[in-house]
């Protein structure tokens, strides 16, 4: 049964959006690489977030791409975002609920594509959501979902608690209504919202300490751990002062030479 209600485990805080906005600049080129745009497409971005990757969208597609998002403080950033960038003209932000899009009759069945990425682990009914992307696109368009399985992350050699931090986190995932394995279901999601599934892969996410993006993708970890501290430490499973303790394990850690994140965020299409 879907849950009634969820909130997102870390909040909007500018904290927060800095910690997105460099998430945005990590991932990015991969997922535009695997969403292979040719150009002209009509794109739907639900679950919009700053509008980053709406933005690289638009560029890639050249057409503006509609985006929606359920929180008016990441709007008004991404806005503020856009302009600064000069791209306004770029993304058309939408406040609005993921599972009830707020577009125009007319707008309904016309997207080549509708994409959602690190927004289903975050609802309540994530097959209501797909159900909606679905109707959005043309027949034959694209449903694109990208997500977590937050059980797949393998740092090694593991920073002392790490393990136990982490499950902590994702017991505060269920705690908020939300469902950090989310990643492993994204096609079955997409049969039983109505898309014919195409295709599944994955999105490399991780570095060892010789590359250069290394220190970025420690730091989007640890702000993941900060983000929902109060999430984490209301599950009750860490003692008073443990998640800082883990936090300086884990900056201590990046400094070993041969210390390697593995992670990457799961990838589903399917074509309505």
């Amino acid at each position: 049964m879907p849950r009634e209600e969820s909130r997102y485990i870390h909040g909007t805080a500018p904290e927060e959006q800095a910690r997105l906005t460099s998430l945005n600049e990590l991932l990015n080129a991969s997922c535009l690489r695997e969403l292979g745009l040719r150009g002209g497409e009509r794109v739907l971005d639900v679950g919009a977030g700053l509008g980053q990757f709406s933005r690289a969208m638009a560029r890639a597609s050249g057409v503006p791409v509609v985006g929606v998002e359920r929180s008016a403080e990441q709007i008004a950033e991404g806005r503020r975002q856009a302009r600064h960038a000069g791209e306004e003209a770029l993304v058309d932000l939408r406040l609005g609920d993921a599972a009830k899009p707020p577009l125009a009759p007319a707008e309904w069945g016309t997207f080549d594509v509708a994409h959602a990425r690190f927004l289903l682990e975050h609802v309540a009914d994530p097959l209501s959501v797909a159900r909606e992307m679905v109707r959005a696109v043309r027949p034959g368009g694209r449903v694109v979902l990208v997500d977590d399985d937050h059980d797949i992350m393998r740092l090694h050699p593991e920073p002392p608690g790490l393990r136990s931090a982490w499950q902590a986190f994702l017991r505060g995932y269920d705690r908020l209504g939300n469902d950090p394995f989310v990643g492993r279901r994204l096609a079955t999601i997409l049969h039983q919202a109505g898309a014919s599934p195409s295709r599944i892969t994955w999105v490399f996410f991780g570095a060892c300490a010789g590359e250069v993006s290394f220190p970025a993708f420690v730091e989007n970890l640890a702000g993941n751990l900060r983000g929902a501290r109060g999430a984490i430490e209301g599950t009750g499973m860490l003692e008073g002062g443990a998640l800082d303790e883990v936090l300086a394990a884990l900056a201590k850690w990046s400094e070993r030479p041969d210390a390697a994140i593995w992670y990457g965020a799961a990838w589903a299409e399917g074509r309505a």
